[in-house]
């Protein structure tokens, strides 16, 4: 755990001056944003760069930005002229309740639908592959413009746009880009469960389970599932992180007004403190999910603790 904590917080740091970095390299400036197209005096220009701290040496700026954001502080847009932290606030909620919905389709279906195809070899084999195979060669734009199609605009089922009021028409609004979002991960950790089942099915472990007449259903329980776990939860891990940077393209395409939305526009907008504030939160949510799935490995797996004791 201290290991895996001291890498979090050395990824994260090195993340945190990449962020910071990497928007300065862009094109244009942030007192650029503000004058628009109207070049200001050289004096206001100095006191902008003055008051926005561009003036400073460039580290100095990144361990004060760092301070701040240390202090849930992001800084102020440039765009609204409002606390990162206020306009960021309910987009994360969207964001959130998405990945957090996408998840529990993907862990619930993959998983389930990996089992079902390695325990039912021949026609539903075959079939769950070829559905997992479409999955996963289906961007998600193109999941999202379909579904839109057939269940929002032909079907009328789900709404095709935007936030309905009320849990109930949040839960009615998110479960079509729920869905488009989690096709790709599903199918990947499908395929994953499926291979790494099989591989238990056959091996010796579970034959001598056979033979001793245990159930089915015990040897899944307490055999396949126990001994596929770590595979399949690193990749579920995987899947689920990568959920983030997904939900960019699939917030848009149904205008949630989420994160990845938010971020779009800040882009475009050239607004830098919320465009910062955005991709840390997308690294850091990233990083801190592998981390989880690492630690439920070990704590899954007693041999990794060993191993981990050992070095």
């Amino acid at each position: 755990m201290v290991k895996r904590l001291a890498g979090l917080v050395a990824t994260l740091l090195i993340a945190s001056f990449v962020v910071y970095a990497s928007i300065y390299v862009a094109p244009g400036s942030p007192e650029n944003v503000l004058f628009g197209s109207r070049p200001p005096p050289e004096a206001t220009r100095r006191a902008v760069r003055h008051d926005l701290g561009l003036d400073q040496p460039f580290l100095t700026r990144w361990v004060h930005w760092l301070d701040n954001v240390l202090h849930g502080n992001f800084g102020t847009s440039l765009i609204s002229q409002q606390s990162v932290s206020a306009r960021i606030a309910h987009p994360t909620t969207i964001t959130l309740a998405l990945v957090g919905y996408s998840a529990v389709i993907v862990v619930v279906l993959g998983i389930g639908l990996g089992l079902l195809s390695a325990l039912r070899p021949g026609v539903v084999d075959i079939a769950v592959t070829a559905f997992t195979s479409l999955a996963t060669a289906l961007p998600a734009f193109v999941a999202s413009s379909v579904a839109i199609s057939i269940f929002a605009v032909r079907f009328k089922i789900f709404p095709a746009y935007g936030l309905e009021p009320g849990l109930v028409g949040w839960i009615r609004s998110l479960t079509l880009p729920a869905l488009c979002l989690a096709t790709i991960s599903l199918g990947l950790l499908a395929r994953t469960t499926r291979v790494v089942a099989k591989e238990q099915l056959a091996s010796d472990v579970v034959q001598t389970a056979r033979a001793r007449g245990i159930s089915n259903v015990r040897i899944v329980r307490s055999h396949v599932l126990r001994l596929s776990a770590n595979s399949v939860v690193t990749i579920a891990g995987l899947q689920v992180a990568g959920l983030f940077a997904a939900a960019v393209v699939v917030e848009n395409a149904f205008g949630l007004g989420g994160l990845g939305q938010l971020l779009i526009s800040s882009v475009q907008q050239k607004d830098f403190p919320v465009v910062q504030a955005i991709s840390l939160l997308f690294v850091v949510a990233f990083v801190g999910l592998n981390t989880v799935a690492d630690v439920v490995n070990a704590v899954l797996d007693p041999r990794l603790r060993s191993r981990a004791g050992a070095s």
